[in-house]
């Protein structure tokens, strides 16, 4: 089996997009996974998501519960995990 005939039956996978809006501008779009960096700290407080906003150029930083970090990270979001220091 070649490579080509182990993905002839495949469909093409479109890319993720998250919905979002800038509290500044008030605008709501829709962001690609690379448009978007999640923190994920020792905490709630700690733990967020960052974007910069299409309309207006307002850096965008919002909290993230579980549920977001799990479809932010499950959508290819780039994260970093943030390490406190005692």
């Amino acid at each position: 089996m070649t490579a080509a005939s182990a993905f002839a039956g495949m469909r093409s996978v479109a890319p993720v997009v998250f919905r979002a809006g800038c509290p500044d501008c008030r605008e709501r779009f829709e962001l690609a996974a690379s448009a978007l960096r999640l923190a994920i700290g020792a905490s709630s407080r700690t733990t967020f998501y960052s974007f910069t906003c299409p309309e207006c150029g307002a850096a965008v930083r919002k909290p993230a519960g579980e549920r977001i970090v799990e479809l932010l990270t499950g959508g290819g979001v780039r994260t970093l995990r943030l390490h406190s220091t005692v």
